[in-house]
């Protein structure tokens, strides 16, 4: 208010000035009246002058901690995405591309693509002897070489979702995701093995039934099942696991590998480190003498909780080969750990 009276006091001076007839060209320019140093010695500090930084960035930290928590990893990156921008992983141009030290062969020369002959399904239990005590397996392998971004992720879903249901509810929480992953597989099993299922067998556990439903026309694309929650060893480089499935899809043999969902994963993106497995799986079952084929594809299928259809990535001979080599780098940095 006060900075506003004196423009109106100058103005007013101006007006006078010029209504006194003082001879033209003495004061012809506003500009020649000296009122800069009143002007400046006037003038105060206004509090909307400058912009408070510190204030706002407060502001916009409170709004952004607000939002609601995401329910799963990959939700939580896509949220990052869209607030920051993608993630820049960049490397040092020594590192790229980075090669496995031992780039082992995925396919076994000792082995040719036999012809599918009906008959028994090979179901390998998983036998540790003292001679395999050692041996890790695949699932640990991806575990305990996990990257750290795909960690934090994993990490900070996981305390969200206590913080809402408590250390006891993220328990259980985590318990009946693993059950119904149990029964899932159980009753593909069952679709597999039973040439004519009586009623009962036909009818699955509530828990499943969408999951089912989800795969139910991936189901008519697969035939001459081989081998069903059967154990490979890869003799060379020495690692476990079992393969869900091992069948034709779409007439290429592939391993198999059924996941459950809860959201969906339309890319092999959002599929994390499955991938890797798949390949982890295809090459060790090449190794294996208790199996006389090789597989060169692999198939990942997405199945959700709510029926919907379930997403299928398909790897072949060729898109599956980065992922061996990238397998074949987690597992040696499993071994120098």
């Amino acid at each position: 208010m006060a900075i506003t009276m004196q423009v109106l006091k100058l103005l007013l001076q101006c007006k006078c000035v010029r209504s006194m007839g003082f001879p033209s060209g003495q004061f012809s320019r506003v500009d020649n009246f000296s009122t800069g140093y009143q002007w400046r010695a006037r003038k105060k500090d206004s509090q909307y002058s400058t912009v408070d930084t510190e204030r706002y960035s407060s502001l916009v930290r409170e709004v952004l901690s607000s939002k609601t928590s995401s329910q799963t990893p990959e939700s939580i990156e896509d949220e990052d995405c869209q607030l920051y921008g993608p993630v820049i992983r960049s490397r040092p141009p020594s590192q790229q591309p980075k090669l496995p030290k031992n780039l082992h062969p995925l396919l076994n020369e000792a082995k040719g693509q036999s012809e599918y002959v009906p008959g028994p399904l090979a179901r390998i239990t998983l036998q540790r002897d003292s001679n395999k005590t050692s041996i890790p397996s695949v699932t640990r392998i991806l575990q305990k070489t996990m990257p750290p971004d795909q960690a934090f992720y994993l990490e900070r879903w996981k305390r969200r979702m206590i913080a809402e249901l408590g250390e006891e509810g993220f328990r259980e929480y985590s318990l009946n995701l693993f059950r119904q992953g149990k029964l899932f597989h159980a009753a593909i099993e069952d679709t597999f093995t039973q040439e004519i299922p009586s009623k009962e067998e036909q009818e699955c556990p509530e828990d499943v039934s969408g999951y089912i439903e989800s795969v139910s026309k991936v189901l008519n694309d697969i035939t001459g099942v081989r081998a069903i929650e059967s154990a490979v060893h890869h003799s060379a480089l020495q690692y476990l696991g079992i393969v869900d499935c091992v069948a034709q899809y779409r007439g290429s043999l592939c391993v198999i590998d059924w996941k459950t969902s809860e959201k969906p994963k339309p890319t092999l993106r959002h599929t994390y480190d499955n991938p890797l497995q798949v390949a982890a799986y295809v090459g060790a079952l090449n190794s294996d003498h208790n199996y006389n084929y090789q597989v060169e594809n692999g198939l990942i299928v997405v199945a959700y909780k709510d029926g919907s259809p379930a997403h299928t990535h398909f790897l072949n001979s060729e898109r599956i080969m980065p992922f061996w080599e990238k397998w074949l780098l987690r597992l040696e940095e499993y071994a120098e750990k």
